[in-house]
């Protein structure tokens, strides 16, 4: 096994284990026994540890893998900010912000995005020379890409939480 195989099994491994942490912490907090909206994240987080390493482990299904993985990162970012705003309690601090809010669970999907991220760049990178993105900086896979549809989900979920109540 070469050292770029190894690597790549690592953070597939790692993909797993934030995938395998986040849904267990999720179905502690949120049973669906209690809700039935907690359906779909119990099932995105299913499909984080189950489907995603395997799209990853393929070479061919990396793109799908990349895209996925991002897009669970966005909606339960944007889902979870929600949740937290409307429950929070107290007075607004640094404090109650980073300890009250889901913001540590929104920390660990960026940090599920970034390995996602990092084997997909480590397939589809052919040498050091390509680690400056070609191409401009909004389009597919840069990063800028990513932001354009966190803030695109995030505006059409608050435009819709706004006129569909």
């Amino acid at each position: 096994m070469n050292k770029k195989l190894k690597l790549k099994n690592t953070l597939i491994l790692g993909l797993f284990f934030l995938g395998l942490g986040g849904w267990l912490l999720h179905t502690r907090i949120h049973p669906i026994s209690k809700d039935k909206d907690f359906l779909i994240p119990f099932a995105t987080g299913i499909t984080s540890i189950l489907i995603l390493p395997l799209l990853f482990w393929l070479k061919r299904t990396i793109g799908f893998a990349y895209v996925l993985n991002g897009f669970i990162a966005i909606i339960g970012t944007v889902t979870m900010a929600h949740y937290s705003v409307l429950n929070f309690k107290g007075p607004v601090s640094l404090v109650n912000i980073l300890f009250t809010t889901t913001l540590a669970d929104i920390f660990i999907l960026w940090g599920k995005f970034a390995i996602g991220k990092s084997i997909f760049d480590l397939e589809t990178l052919k040498s050091d020379a390509d680690i400056a993105a070609k191409g401009r900086f909004f389009r597919y896979p840069n990063m800028g890409w990513w932001w354009i549809h966190l803030i695109a989900v995030a505006s059409v979920y608050a435009i819709g939480n706004i006129f569909w109540k």
